[in-house]
């Protein structure tokens, strides 16, 4: 078998968490007096973190250091509360992680979605499967597409990249797979379009979840 493990993203590929999100965020917005946004703007500013949500979520003119900071905070307390509101695992991905699991496929997470928020969210929603290295954004690690963090995940495993499927569903991901030298497999159920994801360094896209065993099955 060509691949011995499978790094996912989590939000937009894993958990369909964009409800939740989009409404912590315009909270924080409403509460300041400030306008919302529609779930497709923020669709696009997921994918990068939390202060790159908030930053992108606030006029241009009030994106202020401190504004966001307060923002972001102010967003942490208010998910902490209501992320579990809508999230859950997209249709199939139960199925394909049972697959992966039969064929002793190691499973691991690189989310750029707080370590908090990303523990909770495993831990609560995933927890019926065994997932090696769990790792959400953290101070010490540069977040995606920076591949230091992968590169902790691939020495806990004790693997090579290349025995590495990235599953993810933005162009932040398919750069990290490059990146890392992994396999980059862009999902098309997320919170990207097909374009962004070839374009930057997709090698195949899939629009159905258990359409990643056709891949992993793939002979060296």
């Amino acid at each position: 078998m060509r691949f011995k493990a499978v790094c996912f993203d989590l939000d937009g590929t894993l958990l369909n968490s964009l409800d939740d999100i989009a409404f912590c965020t315009n909270k924080v917005l409403m509460k300041r007096g400030l306008p919302s946004h529609n779930l497709l703007t923020i669709r696009g500013f997921v994918g990068e973190g939390l202060k790159n949500l908030i930053t992108n979520s606030l006029p241009e003119k009030n994106r202020k250091k401190n504004l966001i900071n307060e923002c972001q905070e102010d967003f942490q307390e208010i998910y902490r509360e209501n992320w579990y509101r809508n999230t859950k695992p997209y249709e199939g991905i139960p199925k394909l992680l049972d697959e992966l699991c039969e064929k002793n496929i190691k499973l691991t997470i690189f989310s750029n979605k707080p370590q908090e928020f990303t523990s909770l969210a495993v831990n609560r929603l995933l927890s019926n499967w065994k997932f090696e290295f769990v790792l959400g954004q953290r101070n010490n690690i540069p977040k995606k597409p920076n591949p230091q963090g992968f590169l902790l995940i691939k020495k806990k495993l004790k693997l090579p990249s290349k025995e590495f499927v990235f599953l993810g569903d933005t162009e932040t991901d398919m750069k990290t797979a490059v990146a890392s030298g992994c396999y980059p497999v862009g999902v098309l159920w997320g919170f990207r379009p097909e374009k962004n994801l070839i374009e930057n360094g997709a090698k195949v896209t899939i629009k159905k979840p258990l359409e990643l065993l056709d891949i992993i099955n793939q002979k060296n």
